[in-house]
């Protein structure tokens, strides 16, 4: 899943890795629906297709083999390998959440693309300038503030829902920026940018939001995943799932009813087929966040 003018769109390729690049908007109240079909392989990293085809797990969120991961970070900017990057870089602060707050670089031309993929509710740019300096503020925020760099995604999940409203969570981005601009050490040839909150949680949809019951776990062969679309955060989707869904098994009862979150890095290297009407709407392992244990097989 990605996000093209600040709207999720699922990307895929008909025919597999070699096929035509599609993109189907994901609009909330509609209704995702597919079946996961043969194993899951990697499809290559930097546009090329991958030498061995190699088949990966159900669990990982990488889509890609060792190999491909490798050749992917190679050519990564967190990977501190392009300093003679020439483009300008921009340096944030992001809120996910209450006591949820992370520091981070993206490039200029990308706009506010980064922090919609990463689920960011909240966020402010700090400064812009080139790859090294903005890398250096990032770091000096991180240790000076202890503002980690990554928040992990059952941490944004967890608090996704009842968060509070518009002007409270901006406070805890706006007190993190000027905590940052009062540092010293920042790189002169960094430009800092004014204080200003941009607000995702209408885009993703996250007002009004019940708790999920559950996280998919992983896809399986013959796994069938259907909901109806409340929220897509990042890379995960919030889907209703029908009431009593899996042979009878409600997922994430008590507040949470058949609320189903989809990390949809998952569906990375699967072949997915439609479902028929009248199909289960969950058929694949299920993380139950209420008790922290994985449900048993396939429901």
């Amino acid at each position: 899943m990605g996000w093209a003018g600040g709207t999720p769109v699922l990307r895929w390729r008909r025919g597999g890795g070699v096929g035509v690049r599609r993109e189907s908007a994901v609009a909330r109240g509609s209704v995702v629906g597919f079946r996961a079909v043969g194993v899951r392989v990697c499809r290559g990293a930097r546009g090329n297709p991958c030498p061995v085809n190699g088949e990966l797990g159900g669990r990982g969120t990488g889509g890609l083999c060792v190999e491909c991961a490798r050749l992917d970070r190679l050519h990564s900017v967190a990977a501190d390998a392009l300093a003679d990057d020439p483009r300008v870089y921009r340096v944030y602060v992001a809120w996910f959440g209450p006591g949820l707050v992370k520091v981070g670089i993206t490039r200029e031309e990308r706009g506010s693309a980064r922090l919609l993929e990463q689920g960011a509710v909240v966020f402010s740019w700090l400064g812009r300038g080139p790859l090294m300096a903005a890398r250096r503020a990032e770091e000096l925020v991180r240790v000076a503030l202890g503002v980690p760099d990554r928040i992990p995604y059952a941490e944004k999940r967890r608090v996704r829902a009842g968060l509070p409203g518009v002007a409270e969570r901006a406070e805890e981005v706006r007190r993190t920026h000027a905590r940052a601009g009062a540092l010293a050490g920042w790189p002169e040839s960094l430009e800092r940018i004014g204080f200003e909150a941009v607000d995702h949680g209408a885009v993703f949809g996250l007002d009004g939001l019940p708790p999920a019951g559950g996280v998919v776990r992983e896809l399986v062969a013959g796994g069938c995943v259907t909901g109806r679309l409340l929220a897509a955060s990042g890379p995960d989707l919030h889907l209703a799932t029908a009431a009593g869904v899996g042979r009878g098994v409600e997922v994430g009862g008590g507040g949470g009813g058949g609320v189903v979150v989809l990390d949809t890095r998952l569906m990375k290297g699967w072949e997915l087929t439609g479902v028929r009407d009248g199909e289960e709407g969950l058929t694949v392992p299920v993380l139950d966040v209420r008790v922290g244990d994985v449900q048993g097989g396939l429901f």
